[in-house]
């Protein structure tokens, strides 16, 4: 559509002919701009057209303002911290100018308490009303509880016992840290462990108002005393540090919950549920920071929590109170949290709680910081068997609340392990730690701040900062020899996974079962049955060929295809050499008799290295004094003994007449069962070989073969607790016990009596019942 032109403006426009055949145009520079303005396109596909930019500027603003604002509501952490770690960026942290010589010290001048002093001190945040696990916590004998209240405390809070520190209180103490703290929040603790220094704090327990202390005794468990005649002057327990790569770990596996994983465990690591193949040893006294385990609702992540439930049925899991506290080596790491972890004095300078990150964030993220650090004063972190019963309120907190943990937590591990600082004290390796952190952006320059006044008030209450030790990090690191590996399998108990129940102990059976065949699986058995083999052979070879290497089966009459060698018993020590032969890379040789029982779960802490025998079973063992005649077997015996004894090395003779000095005593041993290790293999065949073709009994020869091998109180005792009768009651089941290592005699002479042995064995090994 064309627009007109127009003529020039005229007062009169009665000379306009509207008929005219003539059209004359108007340029639109001819238009006075001031009158007209040019006609707007109305078709709204060009209009969007022609202002495309502007729309797409418009939506893009409006989005990202949206994003912004839903992110930061609903707690999408990895996109969020993007944002925030770009912004930092920008920002230039200031690294803390410190005098550390000129640190004015501050007492207590302001509270009623200013002449107080304990050792012992808990210490909670509180923000409601006393519950009633504070109330009992209050009665803890020896201990002072102190209360730290935020905005959220109700003004006439009050309890019996406890100190309370309202916010105008804390403000009035002159701390530097107080500038930094939020009002309402568990942070505030900061201030309450300075108070505990301040009036004479040794030991502090991190605490909450819902963790009862289980018997009402902290030194049930915690090591609450590390020097002195009350500290307990034991070795621990401590995980390998054989995997250099391995820089965290789930303790809660080593008390038996290995489908629950503490909050702060990498989410990466929760799959790792595989009990340790073995432990070292660390003497104890430098467990400065000694974490809990708490029954009932442990500390889980908001994950778990929301993952792991079936219903609104609060959680009640048990850990297993008997399993050893374990320590962790340098290099090595776990989750810390403030509700149930005792500190030492020289480590109370990692009590500090960062005031920049997610609530549920701050104190996983001290115990990294701090377990670091602690390195670097030769202290280390121990984990404690179940010391608090923690109550589920059924109130779980949201995944927000975790933001800067669950993205940040396993890079930060390994930014720790890595960490190295060239100052040469304490407080200045920690300021310097605490910036690296900002730097890397795990919480903000705040918390460098925050770290620098805390510091300075730990100098000004009396702090004495620990000297620095030689950090074992980066150094090359003894091999773990198999005397220096400890074994502890722990148990399987009832759990929740994936919100179905796990009731059965078939798992810890089985570990039992794996733990016995790793102790004996290089272990010949060497069986000689008198009873009938066509009957037995197969079932000795099902009970026994499970835990160890071989069964080899003796007996008088040889059996090619139940591969029964043949060997009279009276001789079957002579046949023992061709067997060390035949498995010369065996760590060791178990003899037994099929009259005998092994309980082979009772013989995990022998000496595989050395003799074993029932010379302490008196009516298994026994010295007698023959005669000269020669005229009865025990003489005729006892004759042959002195010849072989005559003939033997040095070694041997010494060894022998060490314990029978009198020609005419002979040593008598039933012999029903007895071991010997691999490196004394060369001298019982020496022994043999004297004895030729002597016709000495097996029940003369072994023991004399022993006492000649070495010394009697070199034997390992494994196998003196044996039940031993020389003859068989009616009712053979009245004589057993699954706690010693064998009993003595046992019938079994078919497959009836088999299984009857079977079900009896159960009690030590219950996944013997699978065989019948």
């Amino acid at each position: 559509m064309l627009v007109q032109d127009r003529f020039s403006p005229q007062k009169n426009s009665s000379n306009l002919n509207p008929n005219s055949n003539q059209k004359s145009y108007l340029r639109t520079n001819d238009l006075p701009s001031n009158r007209f303005t040019q006609t707007k396109n109305l078709d709204f596909s060009v209009w969007v057209s022609d202002n495309l930019y502007k729309i797409v500027s418009v939506v893009l603003l409006v989005l990202t303002v949206a994003a912004l604002f839903f992110l930061r509501n609903v707690g999408d952490t990895a996109a969020l911290l993007c944002f925030e770690n770009k912004a930092r960026d920008l920002e230039k942290i200031e690294f803390p100018r410190v005098d550390w010589n000129k640190i004015t010290p501050i007492a207590d001048k302001a509270s009623k308490f200013a002449n107080f002093r304990s050792e012992k001190w808990i210490v909670v945040s509180v923000s409601d009303y006393p519950s009633d696990a504070l109330k009992k916590l209050v009665k803890l004998k020896g201990w002072q509880v102190v209360a730290i209240g935020d905005s959220r405390t109700p003004a006439d809070w009050n309890l019996k016992g406890a100190i309370f520190l309202s916010l105008d209180e804390q403000a009035n103490l002159g701390f530097r840290i107080v500038d930094y703290l939020p009002y309402d929040s568990y942070v505030r603790k900061n201030v309450g462990y300075l108070f505990a220094m301040q009036h004479g704090a040794r030991k502090i327990f991190d605490a909450d108002d819902r963790g009862e202390v289980i018997d009402g005794d902290l030194g049930k468990h915690f090591d609450v005393e590390l020097v002195g005649e009350a500290a307990r002057q034991e070795v621990l327990l401590q995980y390998s540090h054989d995997n250099p790569n391995r820089s965290v770990v789930n303790p809660y596996v080593h008390f038996g919950q290995r489908s629950v994983w503490p909050r702060g465990l990498p989410l990466e690591n929760v799959g790792e549920i595989g009990h340790e193949e073995f432990y070292t040893q660390v003497f104890g006294g430098k467990q400065f920071i000694q974490q809990g385990i708490s029954n009932g609702l442990p500390d889980v992540d908001s994950v778990f929590y929301f993952t792991r439930k079936s219903g609104l049925e609060p959680f009640d899991i048990r850990f297993d109170e008997h399993a050893p506290k374990v320590a962790l080596p340098q290099g090595m790491m776990m989750p810390l949290n403030s509700f149930n972890t005792m500190y030492h004095s020289p480590a109370f300078w990692a009590l500090m709680l960062p005031a920049s990150v997610s609530r549920m964030a701050s104190d996983v993220l001290r115990g990294y910081w701090g377990q670091r650090l602690l390195w670097e004063v030769g202290g280390y972190v121990a984990v404690y068997p179940p010391t608090v019963h923690r109550y589920d309120r059924v109130e779980a907190y949201p995944f927000s609340e975790e933001k800067d943990l669950h993205v940040n937590v396993g890079r930060l591990i390994k930014y720790l392990v890595s960490w190295r600082s060239d100052k040469h004290r304490l407080f200045e390796k920690i300021l310097d730690l605490s910036y690296a952190m900002a730097e890397e952006g795990f919480w903000t320059d705040k918390d460098v701040k925050l770290t620098a006044a805390w510091l300075q008030d730990l100098l000004a209450v009396g702090y004495q900062q620990p000297r620095l030790m030689s950090l074992e990090l980066g150094r090359p690191r003894a091999n773990i020899g198999h005397g220096d590996q400890r074994e502890f399998i722990p148990q399987k108990l009832p759990s929740v996974h994936l919100g179905v129940e796990e009731t059965g102990t078939v798992n810890y059976e089985i570990a039992n079962l794996i733990r016995w065949r790793k102790t004996f699986g290089n272990v010949v058995l060497v069986m000689h049955c008198s009873g009938p083999v066509e009957r037995t052979a197969l079932e000795w070879r099902l009970l026994y060929g499970r835990i160890f290497r071989t069964v080899v089966i003796l007996s008088k009459k040889k059996d090619v295809d139940l591969v029964v060698q043949e060997s009279h018993l009276d001789r079957a020590y002579k046949y023992l050499p061709k067997i060390f032969d035949q498995f010369s890379s065996a760590e060791g040789f178990l003899f037994l008799q099929d009259n005998t029982i092994l309980n082979y779960w009772n013989l995990l802490q022998a000496d595989k290295t050395k003799l074993w025998i029932t010379n302490k079973v008196a009516k298994s063992w026994s010295s007698v004094i023959t005669e000269d005649n020669n005229a009865d077997w025990l003489s005729q015996q006892a004759s042959m003994v002195q010849k072989i004894v005559s003939m033997m090395p040095a070694h041997f003779q010494v060894n022998y007449k060490e314990t029978s000095s009198n020609d005419k005593n002979l040593l008598l041993c039933s012999s029903e069962i007895f071991y010997v290790p691999q490196r004394l293999t060369s001298d019982f065949v020496e022994l043999v070989n004297l004895v030729d073709n002597l016709e000495i009994h097996q029940k003369v020869a072994i023991p004399m073969f022993f006492v000649s091998m070495d010394s009697p109180q070199n034997f390992d005792p494994i196998l003196d607790t044996t039940i031993y009768k020389k003859k068989p009651p009616t009712n053979s089941s009245t004589i057993y016990s699954a706690k010693v290592p064998a009993v003595h005699p046992w019938s079994v002479s078919s497959e009836q009596e088999f299984i009857k042995l079977i079900r009896i064995m159960a009690e030590g090994d219950p996944l013997l019942m699978e065989l019948v």
